[in-house]
């Protein structure tokens, strides 16, 4: 087995899958700038510029899309923010947003952003033509899918195109995203339409407020990606139990093992007793192995990365205990990968005896 081999083994998806699967969502270093998703929020921003808008909301990464109740703020899925959560979200659903439904989902959010910063549904008017915004939500409903008095745009939602019908504040949310939408042409699409006078409405409502700042700043975000502290198997719900049975022999299970979690002011993390070691654990794994010293020192680093990943530590009095779990873990590994070519069932390690420091 070559270097670069074992090299694209340790970065294959499956590896990548279970690295995520594992992982704190709140520890994924998650942010729009940067990200697939920052130009699509870009654009958002744009054209709501070129409405002459004297707004341009915040967005932030949680775990599905909408505005927190009241809250002049979009929040996004966490999984556009990332090509491979994009990849594993798709695998859950089968499915993912592309570019126009993403633009689509942003224009509607901004509807409702638009109405919280202006407590736009304070004016007798907004009620007039929308409803009472009080209204309660509901789950269920069943639309009119032929009715004229509602716009047509979320068409990907599981209600079909008939979503504005759902509840005032989101029937005010989709008539903002039409009218917001180029070359959308909604005047000529839906002056035979009752609903034109929803849309004649915003557009004469955009026009009177345009120029003047929001009157609500006040933000309060629910479940930004820096609080949800569940793994991303966890997120996915009954299907976690069958992730993790799926990673049972993935090297982050082994490794806690090796590193039980410790109590005490003073820890050391395991990472740097991986780095102090890396060339005699190496020289071990060869010995034991018929992988390379290239070959080695790339599974070393994968464990070292994981550890320092994972957080893993140890108290001072326990090296010699971890280190004797490090060489077992090293050479389960590279046997591992030598005889089979990928990772299965490692061993479980022996635990030593906890220490009494």
């Amino acid at each position: 087995m070559s270097g670069k081999t074992i090299q694209s083994l340790v970065q294959s998806w499956e590896t990548v899958r279970f690295e995520l699967l594992n992982s704190r969502i709140s520890e994924l270093n998650l942010a729009i700038a940067g990200s697939p998703v920052e130009r699509f929020v870009g654009r958002l921003h744009q054209e709501l510029a070129a409405k002459k808008l004297n707004f341009k909301p915040d967005v932030y990464l949680t775990d599905g899309w909408g505005c927190p109740d009241r809250m002049p703020v979009i929040g996004i899925p966490f999984y556009l923010a990332d090509e491979r959560l994009a990849r594993l979200e798709e695998e859950q659903n089968d499915e993912i947003e592309d570019s126009r439904t993403i633009m689509m989902l942003l224009r509607h959010e901004a509807g409702h952003a638009i109405n919280y910063a202006y407590r736009l549904w304070r004016k007798p008017s907004w009620g007039e033509i929308f409803g009472s915004f009080t209204k309660p939500y509901h789950d269920s409903f069943r639309p009119d899918k032929a009715s004229r008095h509602y716009v047509r745009h979320i068409i990907a939602h599981p209600y079909g195109r008939t979503y504005a019908q759902k509840h005032p504040d989101e029937d005010f949310a989709e008539t903002f995203a039409v009218w917001l939408t180029p070359r959308s042409g909604w005047r000529r699409r839906y002056r035979n339409w009752p609903v034109i006078h929803k849309l004649l409405y915003v557009n004469r409502l955009m026009k009177e407020i345009r120029q003047t700042p929001p009157e609500s700043h006040v933000i309060h975000l629910l479940r930004p990606v820096e609080r949800m502290t569940l793994t991303l198997a966890e997120h996915y719900g009954k299907k976690a139990e069958r992730y993790r049975r799926d990673a049972r022999g993935y090297v982050d299970d082994t490794l806690r093992e090796a590193f039980p979690v410790s109590r005490g002011h003073v820890l050391r993390p395991a990472s740097g007793l991986f780095k102090r070691y890396r060339d005699r654990l190496g020289e071990r794994m060869v010995q034991w192995s018929i992988l390379t010293s290239q070959e080695a020192a790339a599974l070393l680093g994968k464990l070292e990365a994981r550890s320092a990943a994972l957080k893993l530590s140890y108290p001072p009095g326990a090296e010699g205990d971890r280190l004797m779990n490090m060489v077992s873990l090293a050479i389960a590994l590279a046997r591992d990968y030598a005889f089979t070519g990928k990772l299965t069932s490692l061993p479980a390690i022996k635990k030593s005896p906890p220490s009494t420091r």
